[in-house]
């Protein structure tokens, strides 16, 4: 048996040849420049109506949970949260400048299953989430006879992300549904550099969703005549890619605020505000996981966020509370080195983390002495439960170990991705660092 009855009635039912399902895609779409990097998993990963509906009450109240972290624990002082989650002051005030507008409601949430539950690594917010392209995939899968028959029997469907992504910054932007749009996808120069090829592949994926696209880098927008320019084309709608971080390196910073002010003005539309950054920092989860916080929760946000989050904290020398008892950080820290992992908390896609179960003991209690004081994070080892994917080499199937991206929008569950490896030690899985991406149905 698996996590779920979809997945063993897949198993049982659908009897293909060993790798015939990735031939089969091969013949139709070569998904090199997707977010699937021209890979995928031998099955579908599977949602049963239960599972789904638990996820999705549980990250819109985290969302909530976190949208009003400024407010209940800083008296509305955008830039003191920020300063508090490791922000300069320079980026402290361009966040400030940003604040006013509801959080963005477009989530990808990173998760585990640990055989009981589903587990959150991290949330990603706003238009950074990345990988809405997953449903390509789903669209491949159904045109495979055997797998559109079991999808129908089961009456299974998927959400189409990218749709989803493209209503809600429709909606948070204040864009008819069917107003013509002229997008410029823009990220810092050297990061552009890094994922040009993916930008420019998404960018004309959106034509089908009725959205003109390109992507750029910041030195390649101008600011004039009342409007934003990308060559001789003024742009209605800029969809932020660089990041907050990016503030701190002054040429980065130079370019980003006339695009800013631009915004502030309504000489067009930004998604989503730069202050979206604040809320997928790790340390906002190390304020949500701190117990002193408790009481300022909602009684919903309370029991979803004790289903979810893992124990966090920042790296801190001072007493914490683990397991109901009162500790210091560092002594625990480096008594429970297998079970923790050190990171960054503003970095994504695994840069900067330490698995303490990787490192020797001098090893960790170096990078603790690093990190202290600073801008990273301890979070509980998260373990999650192997699945079974049929092989590609012989008859039966292979335990893959899945990350989950969960995605959220203005109108509530909208798709998901799985990250998966055949490595079960529970390293950091992410596709850019060679691990396989695969899609999601659900009932």
């Amino acid at each position: 048996m698996t996590r779920n009855r979809l997945t063993d009635r897949y198993l049982a039912e659908v009897r293909l040849e060993p790798d015939e399902l990735t031939r089969f895609v091969r013949q139709r779409r070569d998904l090199i420049h997707t977010i699937y990097r021209g890979r995928h998993l031998t099955r579908p990963a599977f949602l049963t109506r239960a599972e789904r509906e638990r996820l999705t009450e549980d990250l819109t109240n985290l969302h909530s949970a976190l949208a009003a972290l400024p407010e209940r624990r800083f008296g509305g002082d955008v830039a003191a949260f920020a300063r508090a989650l490791g922000m300069t002051e320079q980026q402290a005030a361009m966040a400030a400048r940003g604040a006013g507008r509801p959080v963005s409601r477009l989530t990808r949430a990173d998760i585990y299953h640990d055989g009981s539950d589903f587990r959150l690594m991290e949330l990603n917010l706003g238009s950074p989430v990345g990988g809405q392209d997953n449903a390509i995939l789903n669209e491949l899968f159904l045109e495979h006879p055997a797998v559109a028959e079991f999808v129908k029997a089961n009456s299974l469907s998927y959400v189409d992300t990218m749709a989803a992504g493209v209503a809600t910054f429709r909606a948070e932007c204040g864009l008819e549904p069917d107003q013509p749009v002229f997008m410029a996808a823009v990220d810092e120069p050297s990061s552009y550099a890094q994922i040009d090829w993916m930008l420019h592949a998404a960018a004309a994926e959106l034509a089908r969703y009725g959205i003109e696209a390109v992507a750029c880098h910041l030195g390649q927008l101008r600011v004039h005549g009342g409007r934003v320019w990308y060559e001789d084309r003024p742009v209605d709608l800029l969809y932020r890619i660089f990041l907050l971080a990016d503030v701190a390196d002054p040429a980065c910073a130079a370019l980003i605020d006339p695009l800013l002010r631009a915004a502030e003005r309504g000489e067009v539309a930004l998604f989503s505000p730069i202050d979206t950054d604040l809320y997928m920092n790790k340390a906002t989860l190390a304020m949500l996981s701190d117990e002193a916080y408790r009481d300022q929760l909602t009684p919903a946000e309370r029991t979803s966020l004790d289903r979810l989050l893992p124990w966090t904290r920042m790296v801190r020398d001072e007493p914490v509370t683990v397991g109901g008892e009162r500790v210091g950080l560092l002594d625990y820290a480096l008594d429970q080195r297998r079970q923790l992992v050190l990171k960054p908390a503003s970095l994504a896609s695994g840069m900067g983390v330490v698995l303490g179960w990787e490192v020797d003991d001098a090893q960790w209690r170096a990078r603790l002495t690093e990190a202290l004081d600073g801008p990273y994070v301890l979070q509980q080892r998260l373990v999650g439960e192997p699945e079974p994917f049929p092989a590609t080499d012989r008859p039966g199937t292979v335990p893959w170990l899945l990350r989950w991206g969960v995605y959220t929008a203005h109108d509530g569950y909208a798709g998901s991705i799985v990250v998966g490896s055949t490595d079960l030690s529970g390293g950091v899985l992410n596709i850019g660092g060679g691990a396989t991406g695969g899609c999601v149905f659900h009932e």
